[in-house]
């Protein structure tokens, strides 16, 4: 894991969901500058699991069969959710389009702590 890497995820992302969330209290659609925000979110996110997938392929990260299927299941789930979270987003044009680009938002957070939980053991 990429320690810096992982806090700037957080912190953006959770900006991004409070930003989202506050839209949606306003009743209001999701905006472009909130898709771009995801799409920063994904770039660092993917940055991260890259990584990961080369260490992982190097030998390193968790030694047990079982930690290291899970491991490849949050990869999978924390690359595969922010565009997931857009592609909804853009199907709901209305204020729920910006609850789901929130809650895409608040769930990247916990898979990149997940993932640092099962990297280090």
């Amino acid at each position: 894991m990429i320690g810096p890497l992982a806090v700037a995820i957080h912190v953006l992302s959770l900006a991004l969901a409070a930003w989202a969330f506050f839209e949606f209290a306003r009743q209001r659609e999701p905006s472009r500058p909130l898709f771009y925000g995801l799409g920063v979110v994904e770039v660092l996110v993917l940055v991260q699991v890259v990584v990961l997938v080369v260490r992982l392929a190097g030998g390193s990260g968790p030694s047990e069969g079982g930690e290291q299927v899970t491991l490849i299941g949050y990869l999978l789930t924390a690359a595969l959710l922010p565009p997931a979270g857009g592609v909804l987003a853009r199907m709901e044009p209305t204020r729920w389009g910006s609850l789901i680009i929130g809650a895409a938002a608040v769930i990247v957070p916990v898979l990149i702590l997940r993932l640092g939980q099962i990297w280090n053991g």
